[in-house]
């Protein structure tokens, strides 16, 4: 993998690939309608770049408390940053192919979400032994989530994320399943329950987090 940025000639747009993936991607989803929207996908990153990302220098984190709440663990989360898309260039051409104004006019005309005060994040997760994740939906200030997940490990057939009716019992419904290249989409709203179980996870959970959030989210220093 080659991990250093390429030069990008003047008046030359880099995204192209990593855009068209994911609009060919978004064009063949399953949309799912019950217990709300979602869309189960195949292959929206392009050949080669859940490799170049689960291969990131970034070691899994240590001392992390697994308490059913990413937030527990924010001081040891990682993200593509403008220091890493300087450092690492799959971090560069994800980020170039999302910020693509065709991206966000596919997602909304899909979905019917509205990203015109859309600023991206991508957060990079390695998920260990003990990670669960309790049944919650996402917050109002992100307008859009997509998880991608990045190895093909038969040891983690089971720890794609569940889909949920609400409460009060939060009926297990279906799962994305998890595998390389592998995702899901959902709009953040009151109904979109979703979470981890207690399943048990050998090696390491790989995946990325895709996310649109308004100019209100707080920690602008996550974004891209």
């Amino acid at each position: 993998m080659n991990q250093s940025p390429e030069p990008n000639p003047a008046g030359q747009s880099s995204s192209g690939p990593a855009c068209e993936s994911f609009l060919a991607c978004l064009g063949n989803a399953s949309h799912e309608t019950s217990p709300f929207d979602y869309w189960l996908l195949e292959n929206p990153l392009p050949e080669g770049y859940c490799d170049d990302i689960a291969n990131l220098p970034f070691p899994p984190p240590e001392g992390a408390v697994f308490d059913g709440k990413r937030e527990t663990n924010n001081a040891l989360r990682n993200y593509f940053t403008p220091e890493n898309q300087a450092k690492f260039e799959v971090c560069r051409r994800v980020v170039e192919g999302f910020q693509d104004p065709r991206v966000k006019t596919a997602i909304e005309a899909a979905t019917g979400t509205d990203l015109s005060d859309g600023h991206l994040r991508i957060e990079y997760c390695q998920d260990a032994k003990g990670f669960w994740l309790e049944p919650h939906t996402d917050i109002f200030v992100k307008k859009f989530t997509m998880l991608v997940y990045l190895l093909d490990d038969p040891k983690l057939a089971d720890a794609g994320t569940n889909i949920l009716e609400g409460p009060p019992d939060f009926k297990y419904v279906g799962s994305a399943p998890y595998g390389k290249n592998k995702g899901v989409i959902f709009i953040p709203g009151e109904n979109t329950w979703h979470g981890v179980g207690h399943h048990p996870i050998t090696g390491i959970r790989k995946s990325i987090i895709i996310n649109y959030v308004t100019s209100d989210w707080r920690d602008k220093w996550e974004l891209a």
